[in-house]
Protein backbone atom coordinates (compact mmCIF):
# COMPACT_ATOMS: atom_id res chain seq x y z
CA UNK A 1 0.00 0.00 0.00
CA UNK A 2 1.16 3.52 -0.85
CA UNK A 3 0.93 6.03 1.63
CA UNK A 4 -0.87 9.13 0.51
CA UNK A 5 -1.75 7.43 -2.94
CA UNK A 6 -5.61 8.05 -4.33
CA UNK A 7 -6.78 5.03 -5.84
CA UNK A 8 -9.93 6.82 -7.93
CA UNK A 9 -12.37 4.31 -9.33
CA UNK A 10 -14.50 4.82 -12.68
CA UNK A 11 -16.68 2.27 -14.51
CA UNK A 12 -17.63 3.18 -17.65
CA UNK A 13 -20.36 2.18 -20.09
CA UNK A 14 -21.28 4.33 -23.57
CA UNK A 15 -20.50 7.47 -21.97
CA UNK A 16 -18.51 9.16 -25.17
CA UNK A 17 -19.85 12.68 -24.98
CA UNK A 18 -18.88 12.88 -20.78
CA UNK A 19 -16.01 10.18 -19.54
CA UNK A 20 -13.47 12.81 -21.35
CA UNK A 21 -14.68 15.82 -19.30
CA UNK A 22 -14.55 13.30 -16.28
CA UNK A 23 -11.02 12.32 -16.61
CA UNK A 24 -9.82 15.65 -17.51
CA UNK A 25 -11.75 16.83 -13.95
CA UNK A 26 -9.74 13.99 -12.28
CA UNK A 27 -5.74 15.66 -14.52
CA UNK A 28 -6.63 19.10 -13.76
CA UNK A 29 -6.90 18.06 -9.26
CA UNK A 30 -4.23 20.09 -7.30
CA UNK A 31 -3.85 16.81 -6.08
CA UNK A 32 -1.75 15.18 -7.57
CA UNK A 33 -0.25 11.43 -6.42
CA UNK A 34 -3.57 9.65 -7.30
CA UNK A 35 -3.73 6.56 -10.34
CA UNK A 36 -6.83 6.95 -11.84
CA UNK A 37 -8.61 2.74 -12.78
CA UNK A 38 -11.07 2.97 -15.99
CA UNK A 39 -12.78 -0.61 -16.26
CA UNK A 40 -15.05 -0.20 -19.39
CA UNK A 41 -18.13 -2.63 -19.36
CA UNK A 42 -17.80 -3.27 -23.18
CA UNK A 43 -19.03 0.00 -24.47
CA UNK A 44 -20.56 -0.10 -28.06
CA UNK A 45 -20.02 3.60 -28.73
CA UNK A 46 -16.76 6.13 -28.74
CA UNK A 47 -15.98 5.97 -24.99
CA UNK A 48 -12.61 2.93 -25.96
CA UNK A 49 -11.46 5.94 -28.30
CA UNK A 50 -11.81 8.77 -25.77
CA UNK A 51 -10.00 6.96 -23.46
CA UNK A 52 -7.02 6.07 -25.42
CA UNK A 53 -6.42 9.92 -26.00
CA UNK A 54 -5.96 10.30 -21.88
CA UNK A 55 -3.64 7.06 -21.76
CA UNK A 56 -0.75 8.52 -22.24
CA UNK A 57 -0.49 9.86 -18.44
CA UNK A 58 0.71 7.19 -16.87
CA UNK A 59 -1.06 7.92 -14.02
CA UNK A 60 -4.24 6.26 -15.84
CA UNK A 61 -4.93 2.31 -15.82
CA UNK A 62 -7.38 1.34 -18.66
CA UNK A 63 -9.04 -2.42 -18.53
CA UNK A 64 -12.18 -3.89 -20.72
CA UNK A 65 -14.12 -6.32 -19.67
CA UNK A 66 -13.97 -9.61 -21.66
CA UNK A 67 -17.83 -9.35 -22.01
CA UNK A 68 -20.58 -6.93 -20.27
CA UNK A 69 -20.74 -7.67 -16.54
CA UNK A 70 -22.79 -4.87 -15.06
CA UNK A 71 -21.39 -2.11 -12.90
CA UNK A 72 -20.86 -3.88 -9.34
CA UNK A 73 -18.61 -6.05 -11.48
CA UNK A 74 -16.54 -3.46 -13.07
CA UNK A 75 -16.23 -1.75 -9.29
CA UNK A 76 -15.33 -4.83 -7.86
CA UNK A 77 -12.49 -5.32 -10.46
CA UNK A 78 -11.10 -1.58 -9.89
CA UNK A 79 -11.32 -2.30 -6.44
CA UNK A 80 -8.93 -5.31 -6.77
CA UNK A 81 -6.33 -3.43 -8.56
CA UNK A 82 -6.49 -0.40 -6.34
CA UNK A 83 -2.94 0.31 -4.46
CA UNK A 84 -3.59 3.38 -2.87
CA UNK A 85 -4.44 4.26 0.76
CA UNK A 86 -7.77 6.37 0.01
CA UNK A 87 -9.95 5.31 -2.23
CA UNK A 88 -12.17 7.65 -4.34
CA UNK A 89 -15.60 7.37 -6.86
CA UNK A 90 -15.60 9.28 -9.92
CA UNK A 91 -18.22 7.97 -12.24
CA UNK A 92 -17.64 8.39 -16.23
CA UNK A 93 -20.25 10.87 -16.68
CA UNK A 94 -19.67 13.42 -13.05
CA UNK A 95 -17.17 15.87 -12.52
CA UNK A 96 -15.16 17.03 -9.95
CA UNK A 97 -13.97 20.42 -9.05
CA UNK A 98 -9.71 20.75 -9.25
CA UNK A 99 -9.45 21.03 -5.11
CA UNK A 100 -11.71 18.20 -4.32
CA UNK A 101 -9.27 15.47 -3.59
CA UNK A 102 -7.08 17.76 -1.75
CA UNK A 103 -9.79 19.36 0.22
CA UNK A 104 -11.65 16.37 1.30
CA UNK A 105 -8.11 14.45 2.19
CA UNK A 106 -7.02 17.38 4.31
CA UNK A 107 -10.57 17.15 6.01
CA UNK A 108 -10.20 13.24 6.97
CA UNK A 109 -6.69 13.72 7.96
CA UNK A 110 -7.27 16.43 10.31
CA UNK A 111 -10.19 15.05 11.32
CA UNK A 112 -9.49 11.14 12.01
CA UNK A 113 -11.85 10.52 9.54
CA UNK A 114 -11.60 7.54 7.20
CA UNK A 115 -15.20 7.31 5.46
CA UNK A 116 -16.55 10.95 4.11
CA UNK A 117 -18.49 12.44 1.41
CA UNK A 118 -19.07 16.30 0.23
CA UNK A 119 -22.19 18.57 -1.08
CA UNK A 120 -22.46 18.34 -5.21
CA UNK A 121 -24.83 20.33 -7.42
CA UNK A 122 -26.91 18.40 -10.33
CA UNK A 123 -26.96 18.89 -13.77
CA UNK A 124 -30.54 17.02 -15.44
CA UNK A 125 -30.25 16.81 -18.50
CA UNK A 126 -28.34 19.89 -19.50
CA UNK A 127 -30.25 22.21 -16.54
CA UNK A 128 -29.05 23.42 -13.69
CA UNK A 129 -30.77 22.66 -10.58
CA UNK A 130 -30.79 25.45 -8.16
CA UNK A 131 -29.24 23.64 -5.23
CA UNK A 132 -26.67 22.24 -3.68
CA UNK A 133 -27.40 18.96 -2.25
CA UNK A 134 -26.23 18.38 1.52
CA UNK A 135 -26.76 15.62 3.92
CA UNK A 136 -26.56 14.70 7.72
CA UNK A 137 -23.25 15.67 9.23
CA UNK A 138 -22.41 12.02 10.38
CA UNK A 139 -24.07 8.91 8.66
CA UNK A 140 -23.69 6.02 10.55
CA UNK A 141 -24.99 2.41 9.94
CA UNK A 142 -28.21 2.70 10.75
CA UNK A 143 -28.60 5.81 9.47
CA UNK A 144 -27.74 4.47 6.11
CA UNK A 145 -30.53 2.01 6.67
CA UNK A 146 -32.40 4.56 6.31
CA UNK A 147 -31.35 6.23 2.93
CA UNK A 148 -28.17 6.62 0.70
CA UNK A 149 -27.64 10.10 1.98
CA UNK A 150 -24.30 10.36 0.35
CA UNK A 151 -23.40 10.33 -3.98
CA UNK A 152 -20.96 8.14 -5.54
CA UNK A 153 -19.00 10.46 -6.48
CA UNK A 154 -18.41 12.41 -3.45
CA UNK A 155 -17.53 9.33 -1.27
CA UNK A 156 -13.95 8.71 -0.06
CA UNK A 157 -12.23 6.23 2.10
CA UNK A 158 -8.98 4.60 3.76
CA UNK A 159 -8.62 1.84 2.64
CA UNK A 160 -5.89 0.65 5.22
CA UNK A 161 -8.76 1.13 7.70
CA UNK A 162 -11.68 -0.13 6.01
CA UNK A 163 -9.80 -3.22 4.10
CA UNK A 164 -10.64 -4.49 0.26
CA UNK A 165 -14.49 -3.77 0.33
CA UNK A 166 -16.15 -6.41 -2.82
CA UNK A 167 -20.15 -5.72 -3.45
CA UNK A 168 -22.91 -8.33 -4.40
CA UNK A 169 -23.78 -8.69 -7.69
CA UNK A 170 -26.67 -6.54 -8.36
CA UNK A 171 -28.08 -4.21 -11.43
CA UNK A 172 -28.89 -1.09 -9.39
CA UNK A 173 -27.94 0.31 -6.15
CA UNK A 174 -24.79 -1.46 -6.10
CA UNK A 175 -22.79 2.29 -4.43
CA UNK A 176 -25.54 1.95 -2.10
CA UNK A 177 -24.58 -1.97 -0.85
CA UNK A 178 -20.98 -0.39 -0.73
CA UNK A 179 -21.47 2.02 1.44
CA UNK A 180 -23.19 -0.63 4.03
CA UNK A 181 -20.03 -2.90 3.83
CA UNK A 182 -17.49 0.34 4.48
CA UNK A 183 -20.37 1.51 7.29
CA UNK A 184 -19.71 -2.03 8.98
CA UNK A 185 -16.00 -0.42 9.87
CA UNK A 186 -16.94 3.34 10.17
CA UNK A 187 -19.78 6.17 9.85
CA UNK A 188 -19.41 8.80 6.92
CA UNK A 189 -18.22 12.26 7.75
CA UNK A 190 -19.29 15.24 5.98
CA UNK A 191 -17.37 17.90 4.29
CA UNK A 192 -19.64 20.52 3.91
CA UNK A 193 -18.21 22.33 0.40
CA UNK A 194 -19.72 21.51 -2.95
CA UNK A 195 -16.73 19.46 -5.06
CA UNK A 196 -18.72 17.54 -7.08
CA UNK A 197 -21.19 17.83 -10.22
CA UNK A 198 -23.60 14.79 -10.67
CA UNK A 199 -24.15 14.43 -14.09
CA UNK A 200 -28.30 13.39 -14.62
CA UNK A 201 -28.86 12.53 -18.47
CA UNK A 202 -31.50 9.79 -20.14
CA UNK A 203 -28.94 7.00 -19.97
CA UNK A 204 -27.98 7.52 -16.43
CA UNK A 205 -28.66 4.93 -14.09
CA UNK A 206 -31.10 7.24 -11.81
CA UNK A 207 -33.36 8.23 -14.78
CA UNK A 208 -35.14 5.47 -14.57
CA UNK A 209 -38.65 5.45 -13.47
CA UNK A 210 -39.88 5.55 -9.49
CA UNK A 211 -41.66 2.06 -9.39
CA UNK A 212 -38.09 0.33 -11.04
CA UNK A 213 -36.36 2.41 -8.37
CA UNK A 214 -38.87 0.95 -5.33
CA UNK A 215 -38.61 -2.42 -7.00
CA UNK A 216 -34.12 -1.75 -6.71
CA UNK A 217 -34.42 -0.53 -3.05
CA UNK A 218 -35.92 -3.75 -2.04
CA UNK A 219 -33.51 -6.46 -4.43
CA UNK A 220 -30.97 -4.57 -2.31
CA UNK A 221 -32.22 -5.21 1.09
CA UNK A 222 -33.28 -8.95 -0.10
CA UNK A 223 -30.51 -9.94 -2.32
CA UNK A 224 -27.34 -7.93 -0.91
CA UNK A 225 -28.03 -7.39 2.44
CA UNK A 226 -29.61 -11.02 2.73
CA UNK A 227 -32.22 -9.70 4.95
CA UNK A 228 -35.86 -11.68 4.89
CA UNK A 229 -38.85 -10.18 2.95
CA UNK A 230 -40.84 -8.23 5.21
CA UNK A 231 -37.81 -6.39 6.82
CA UNK A 232 -37.19 -5.56 2.90
CA UNK A 233 -40.37 -4.54 2.45
CA UNK A 234 -40.77 -2.35 5.61
CA UNK A 235 -37.02 -0.84 4.94
CA UNK A 236 -38.08 -0.05 1.53
CA UNK A 237 -40.89 2.01 2.94
CA UNK A 238 -39.01 3.45 5.70
CA UNK A 239 -36.24 4.70 2.81
CA UNK A 240 -39.54 6.33 0.33
CA UNK A 241 -40.15 8.12 3.97
CA UNK A 242 -36.52 9.58 3.85
CA UNK A 243 -36.03 9.96 0.72
CA UNK A 244 -39.07 12.35 0.65
CA UNK A 245 -37.32 14.12 3.62
CA UNK A 246 -33.83 14.20 2.44
CA UNK A 247 -35.54 16.63 -0.48
CA UNK A 248 -36.87 19.05 1.71
CA UNK A 249 -34.22 19.10 4.32
CA UNK A 250 -31.38 18.76 2.90
CA UNK A 251 -30.53 21.39 0.15
CA UNK A 252 -29.36 24.60 -0.14
CA UNK A 253 -30.48 27.02 -2.81
CA UNK A 254 -28.06 28.69 -4.82
CA UNK A 255 -27.95 30.74 -8.26
CA UNK A 256 -24.50 29.21 -9.38
CA UNK A 257 -24.18 27.52 -13.17
CA UNK A 258 -20.74 26.33 -13.56
CA UNK A 259 -21.15 25.84 -17.36
CA UNK A 260 -22.96 24.96 -19.99
CA UNK A 261 -23.46 21.71 -20.15
CA UNK A 262 -24.92 21.66 -23.74
CA UNK A 263 -21.71 22.59 -25.05
CA UNK A 264 -20.21 19.68 -23.12
CA UNK A 265 -23.05 16.98 -24.47
CA UNK A 266 -21.32 18.19 -27.98
CA UNK A 267 -17.96 17.11 -27.02
CA UNK A 268 -14.95 17.10 -28.78
CA UNK A 269 -13.64 13.76 -27.64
Amino acid sequence: MIDGLVSIIMPSWNTEKYIGYSIQSVINQTYTKWELIIVDDCSTDNTDKVIHAFLPDSRIRYFKNKKNTGAAISRNKGLQLAKGQWVAFLDSDDIWLPTKLEKQIGFMITNGYVFSFTDYQICSNGIWEPFICTGPNIVTRRKFFDYCYVFTSTVMYDQTVIGLIQIADIKKNNDYAMWFEVSKKASCYRFPECLSYYIKHEKSISSCNKFKLIKYHYFLYRNALHLNCLFSVLLTCNNLFWGCYKKIRYKVRTNEKPFNFKKIEQSPF
